[in-house]
This record gives C-alpha cells, sequence and structure tokens, in this order.
C-alpha cells in the first residue's frame, strides 16, 4: 500500500492549509532573492533593496494596527459580563429550587 503523501486523502482544510503553505515560501524565497541579488531580475539594485524592505515594514505596520482595530471593534461590540454577584445569586436560587420542591411533597 502506498501511503505517500500524493496518494493520501487530504481534508479541504489540508489542501488548503497546503496551499497556504506553498504561496507563503514561495513569497519568503522570492523576497530573499530580491533583497540579497536583485540584479537577478534585472532590477537596479540601488533601489529595489530599500522598496523591498519599506513594502515589508508597510505591510507589517499596517498588518499590527488592523489586529489593534479588530480588537477594539470586538471589545466595543460585546456586551459588559454580568457582575459576579449576580451570577452567584443565580447559582444560589437554582440550588434552592430543588430543596423547595422537595419539601413541599407529602411525606406517606
Amino acid at each position: 500500500m502506498a501511503t505517500g503523501l500524493v496518494t493520501k486523502m487530504v481534508s479541504k482544510d489540508q489542501g488548503i492549509g497546503g496551499a497556504i503553505l506553498a504561496v507563503c515560501v514561495i513569497i519568503i524565497i522570492g523576497y530573499l532573492i530580491l533583497v540579497v541579488d536583485p540584479g537577478l531580475f534585472s532590477l537596479d539594485s540601488s533601489t529595489v533593496r530599500l522598496d523591498a524592505v519599506l513594502v515589508l515594514v508597510s505591510i507589517a505596520f499596517i498588518a499590527i494596527l488592523a489586529i489593534g482595530a479588530w480588537i477594539g471593534w470586538t471589545m466595543a461590540t460585546t456586551p459588559p459580563p454580568k457582575p459576579i454577584e449576580e451570577i452567584t445569586t443565580e447559582i444560589a436560587e437554582k440550588k434552592e429550587e430543588p430543596k423547595a420542591e422537595e419539601s413541599a411533597e407529602p411525606v406517606t
């Protein structure tokens, strides 16, 4: 039986994960080549390195701000939790209800 990576059935999530992995590795390799030797792509090495770093830093900065905005949105739209006193009162009432029902039954 062949159990290689190609012959094994993968779920949809695993396929998407593999595609994301492959795209990220290709982008990483291309970025490293662009920064180390931009002449490989027949580009002017004096400005390409600076542009590559500028683009990467800009993407990282925007990603951090987007995460911060998402956290702020989540905090702003989530209702506040119940106070602890209210929760303990509800728990105490639930414990007392079965006892009240048991004592109301006539004993034979």
